[in-house]
Formats: structure tokens, C-alpha cells, sequence
């Protein structure tokens, strides 16, 4: 009796736990087959949000109307002196003048090693423009005791008309030569100034050491040059120039040889080679962006020579043609650009590429 109690004990156990594991298989089964369908789900769900996001992305371009394949005015400026004697120099009231203007049509600066380096970070609907001098002039930024830029210096000027414009960046790039602002022979205070511009952002380019034009000179004698411009930067303070801006505008028989090289122990590899006029200059996404020479638009009102190929008129055929000028989309993680225009895009930007 006892003997066949504990054999149907067995039994019933044996059967639960047969049946329990049954439970448990099928559960295992149940959760298995949930979890499979949850991954596709998932996808899809994500898929369906990256589609909401470049809608969004796309749409936004739209509204500003951006083409970031359009053109650049890059202006070069000289002297701001009260009494002009080059063709080259500038009024303070002349240069406040047309800061106000590029404020009032939606210019945003930016320097020259975010333009080519393709770092171009303004918001939507705004365009940019690069603010560039040349040679160094105690005209372009003086500081006084306090280390505030003189009143009615560029830097001054750009600094005031920065305050009254919310979002008019205070930046510039300056092509410094031996003259240093007037600081050639004390190297302490041209330090002061290239490290008061550099921390406030400005950028500070070569324009080589002693000014010298490069044309029909050996290779050895434009690297030398070039190199000693580099040099005479990063010696005083801890920044090497991204960019050139050729003396008179004058390419070397070799146009790499500005863009790349070195003398002794100092090399160069700069983003882009700047000459002195006389067109807006291509986007640094577009396939006809030539970094070997960049065009400059001298600072000039439209009269004598300067009636269709300086500053204003520039300013006038640009906000003419709006649809030619560059206009961003306020996100520089995308080039964005009306569809049409994709021949243009350069091949190495393909994944930032934003048609609409």
C-alpha cells in the first residue's frame, strides 16, 4: 500500500513538472516570438523619425530660401585713416558706413579659416561675408591702456557696430607683416595685440614677412618668404595661419607653391590662397571653389574703375541677384541647396548634402 502511494506521488509529480515545463517552454516561446516582432517595429519606428527629421531639415531650408552653393563677398580693406592717400584707404565714416550696410542685409562675418574650412556657423537666412586687411596697420586695431581697441580704429568701428547689431559677429582676418601694427621693433606689445585678436576670435592670416611680390620669383624664394610670414606669427604667439593672402594680389609661377611648402624649419599647408580682386568669391562647397586663388572685393564706392568691380557694387549686383549669393539654412552640419543646383555640389560634401 505504502509502496504503491509513493509510486502515484511520483507519478502526479513526474506530470506537473511535465507540465510546468511545458508552461515555461511555451512562455519562452511567447516572449521570443514578441521580441522578434519588437525589433522591426523598432526599425520602423526610427526610419519614421530620421523622415520626420529631414522633412523638418528640408523644410526649414526651404523657408529661408538657403544656397549654400551661392557666392561670397570677400572685402579687402588697406588703412582706415581720416585723410585717404591710396586708392586703398578708408574713412572711419566710409568703413562704418558699409559695416551698417552688410548689418542691415543680413550679413553675418565670418573669418577667412571658417570660410574655407568650410565652418560656416550663421543662422538661417543670413549670409556670409569675410572682412579681411591687409599689411598690418596701427589704423586696423591700436589698444589703449586698458586694453580696449582705439575708438576709431577697424577693430574699434567693427566692435561698435557689432553692439548695436545683435548677431553681426565682431570678426575679421588681419595679414599681418613685419611691421606688426606699428610694432615691429617691440615684440612684447605686437604680441599683446595678435593675442588680444586672437582670444576675441579675429583670425590672423599670412600676407608673408616683408610684403615682397611673388611673382616670377624661384621656388626657394616664395617658400622663404611665405615661411617667414609663418613664422613671424607663430614665434610670438602659439597659433599658426590657416590661410595666405598673396602681396599685391600676385600668384608665384607656381600656384601650388603659395598653397603648400616650407622653408627650413617652418611649413605651411594653407586652407586657401587669397589674391586682391575682383569678384565674390565660390562657396567652399561648391566644385568651382579654387583654393589656390581665392577673389577679393576691394572696399569702394562705385566710381572711376571701382563702378562695377569694388565693394558697393558688388553689394548692389548681390542683393540684385539674392538666388546667386550664399544664404545658409542655420545648420553647419548640412549643405543645403535648391535641388537644381546638386551639379555644383562638390563630391567630398555629398553626405552633408540638403537638396530640396
Amino acid at each position: 500500500m505504502n509502496r504503491l502511494k509513493v509510486v502515484r506521488t511520483g507519478m502526479v509529480a513526474a506530470a506537473v513538472g511535465s507540465l510546468l515545463a511545458g508552461c515555461a517552454s511555451g512562455q519562452n516561446d511567447s516572449h521570443d516570438t514578441n521580441a522578434g516582432a519588437a525589433k522591426p517595429a523598432a526599425a520602423k519606428s526610427a526610419a519614421a523619425a530620421q523622415q520626420a527629421t529631414l522633412q523638418a531639415k528640408l523644410a526649414k531650408a526651404a523657408g529661408a530660401h538657403a544656397n549654400e552653393l551661392g557666392q561670397i563677398p570677400v572685402l579687402m580693406y588697406h588703412r582706415v585713416v581720416d585723410k585717404p592717400t591710396t586708392q586703398d584707404d578708408r574713412t572711419p565714416q566710409q568703413f562704418r558706413t558699409e559695416l551698417e550696410r552688410l548689418a542691415r542685409e543680413g550679413y553675418v562675418p565670418v573669418t577667412a579659416a571658417e570660410y574655407v574650412t568650410g565652418h560656416i556657423d550663421i543662422p538661417a537666412g543670413k549670409h556670409p561675408v569675410v572682412l579681411t586687411f591687409d599689411d598690418s596697420s596701427p589704423s586696423q586695431v591700436t589698444l589703449d591702456g586698458t586694453g580696449n581697441p582705439m575708438p576709431n580704429t577697424a577693430v574699434g568701428i567693427l566692435e561698435e557696430v557689432a553692439k548695436k547689431n545683435p548677431g553681426f559677429r565682431s570678426v575679421a582676418t588681419f595679414y599681418v607683416i613685419r611691421d606688426l601694427f606699428g610694432k615691429e621693433n617691440l615684440p612684447e606689445e605686437a604680441a599683446q595685440i595678435l593675442l588680444w585678436l586672437h582670444d576675441r576670435g579675429y583670425d590672423i592670416g599670412n600676407h608673408t614677412r616683408d610684403h615682397k611680390n611673388l611673382h616670377g620669383k624661384s621656388k626657394e624664394q616664395v617658400t622663404a618668404e611665405i615661411g617667414a610670414g609663418q613664422e613671424l606669427v607663430s614665434k610670438l604667439i602659439n597659433f599658426k595661419p590657416v590661410t595666405l593672402a598673396l602681396p599685391y594680389g600676385n600668384q608665384p609661377s607656381t600656384k601650388e607653391w603659395g598653397l603648400k611648402g616650407g622653408s627650413g624649419n617652418t611649413g605651411y599647408d594653407f586652407g586657401g590662397v587669397f589674391l586682391a580682386g575682383y569678384t565674390p568669391a565660390e562657396s567652399p562647397f561648391s566644385k568651382k571653389f579654387d583654393p589656390l586663388g581665392i577673389p577679393r572685393i576691394r572696399s569702394m564706392d562705385k566710381k572711376g574703375d571701382c563702378a562695377k568691380f569694388c565693394s558697393t557694387a558688388w553689394l548692389d549686383w548681390l542683393k540684385a541677384h539674392a538666388d546667386e549669393r550664399y544664404t545658409s539654412d542655420g545648420d553647419p552640419k548640412t549643405v543645403a541647396y535648391p535641388k537644381f543646383k546638386t551639379p555644383f555640389l562638390a563630391k567630398r560634401f555629398t553626405d552633408r548634402a540638403l537638396g530640396y
